[in-house]
């Protein structure tokens, strides 16, 4: 049918020709906010002050800062995400590593116990 599925599950949605909102990391987040932000930022100026026109401009203002401010947030939080995560990684694989060896601290641990028994 024509109404269902007219869009394929490979194609995504790319904002003014080159930001892919689906596939990059915390776009489709910070443009949701931005417009939320520029809904909020134009309607409460233009409740304020009833001109029609610079509440278009604060509208505009609002969506660009909200939607740059929380790119900027997100993306240094996944950022930090990614570290932790690579801290972790490593951290595992010397774990594997070590265990049994000499250089496992468990070990020493457990066999300055042993000698004081």
């Amino acid at each position: 049918m024509a109404g269902e599925g007219d869009s394929e599950p490979g194609k995504s949605f790319k904002l003014l020709g080159f930001l892919d909102v689906q596939n990059v990391p915390c776009a489709r987040e910070s443009v949701l906010y931005g417009s939320l932000g520029s809904l909020v930022m134009g309607l409460g100026y233009f409740l304020a002050t009833s001109r029609v026109r610079r509440s278009c401009d604060v509208a505009v203002g609002g969506f660009i800062c909200t939607m740059l401010g929380y790119w900027f947030y997100c993306r240094y939080n996944l950022a930090q995400q990614r570290i932790r995560q690579r801290m972790l990684k490593e951290g595992m694989k010397n774990r594997v590593l070590f265990e049994g060896s000499y250089l496992d601290p468990e070990k020493e641990q457990t066999g300055s116990e042993r000698s004081d028994s």
